[in-house]
């Protein structure tokens, strides 16, 4: 059986500089990851929001559908952002175009008009879901430059 007991520096391996290139390259991939867990959260906020927040008890009951399939799409985006970044970054514009709808949908879902809570309630996550939509976005286009600059 080989001995295992001492663990020397790194640095004298022969493939080191290959180890560090290959690490350097694999963290290069996950420069979405601080923007992962918030879109995950706001999908989760989305889904559950027509049980939590107060005001969707006296409005309409389209919310809930609604609210639920756009909450499990944002959530889906977000699993996808995690497991296939390199894959996902195309659809961050989407995630985007998901928070301008959820800022109009009261309007839209509710009729013309919806309880002000509501309103806050889709404006202020539509709000954030736009934000890291353009988060996405922002990494995904500056991961192209790079990628076609060659690095």
């Amino acid at each position: 059986m080989a001995d295992l007991s001492h663990r020397g520096d790194l640095t004298s391996h022969p493939d080191a500089t290959e180890m560090s290139a290959r690490y350097a390259r694999m963290m290069g991939k996950r420069d979405v990851v601080l923007v992962d867990a918030p879109v995950f959260l706001a999908g989760l906020f989305c889904a559950i929001s027509p049980w939590v927040v107060d005001a969707y008890a006296t409005g309409p009951a389209e919310f809930i559908p609604h609210n639920l399939i756009v909450g499990i799409a944002i959530g889906l985006l977000a699993l996808g952002f995690t497991t296939a970044p390199e894959r996902m970054y195309g659809l961050s514009w989407a995630m985007s175009a998901i928070g301008l709808w959820l800022v109009i949908s009261p309007w839209v879902v509710g009729g013309a008009s919806p309880a002000a809570g509501i309103v806050w309630t889709m404006v202020i996550l539509g709000a954030i879901v736009f934000l890291l939509g353009l988060a996405c976005a922002k990494q995904a286009m500056s991961r192209r430059v790079k990628n076609s600059a060659g690095e």
